[in-house]
């Protein structure tokens, strides 16, 4: 039986058939065969994910209509495409952690470079689950906001338009949209050298 170029590259071996709508695996495998494979698996899914980024990043800066193409070609949605795209962008591969998943990144990725990097370092050196490093990082928020001594408020009109994309943008990020306000203006901040 000829193996297949696809699954050589996938790393997956000549006793199994990886077809689009499933895995076909032999009766007699072993555990250790099974446990490599699925291994093999899971940096396949993860792996995806990071893929899938870069190559709308790329088609971002190359081609126009990228994720009318990729919504074609994809059975997710426009916001989890639009928030590969936007991991992607926010951690070229030398600052990927290869123990983490894109999605402990996207978790880091509206925090200035050097609070994603301790961050990550935590994550990968304790071994945090997404959910864990989430909670960690709203824990050490509210021990800042604690901490705060001085905080000014600032007023500023905008239109219902801005509210609404401003809104949508913090929901997303999964942050209050304050510290969404915040941080949008402290990362510009840091682009003008400030």
């Amino acid at each position: 039986m000829r193996t297949h170029p696809s699954q050589e590259r996938l790393g997956l071996g000549s006793h199994v058939q990886a077809k689009r709508l499933g895995l076909r695996l032999p009766e007699d495998m072993s555990f250790e065969s099974w446990q490599r494979i699925g291994d093999q698996l899971c940096v396949i899914a993860d792996s995806s994910t990071w893929w899938l980024g870069d190559w709308l990043v790329y088609g971002e800066e190359s081609f126009p209509d990228r994720y009318r193409i990729a919504l074609a070609k994809t059975s997710l949605s426009y916001k989890t495409l639009r928030n590969y795209a936007w991991v992607a962008r926010k951690f070229p591969v030398s600052r990927r952690r290869d123990k983490l998943s894109l999605q402990h990144h996207a978790e880091v990725a509206a925090l200035p470079e050097a609070e994603q990097e301790i961050w990550l370092s935590r994550a990968e050196r304790e071994g945090w689950p997404q959910s864990r490093l989430r909670r960690e990082i709203q824990a050490g928020r509210a021990q800042i906001k604690e901490t705060d001594e001085a905080s000014v408020t600032i007023s500023v009109e905008v239109s219902s338009a801005q509210e609404q994309r401003w809104n949508t943008a913090a929901r997303d990020a999964a942050i209050p949209l304050p510290e969404w306000i915040a941080r949008t203006l402290d990362e510009a901040t840091v682009r003008v050298g400030r």
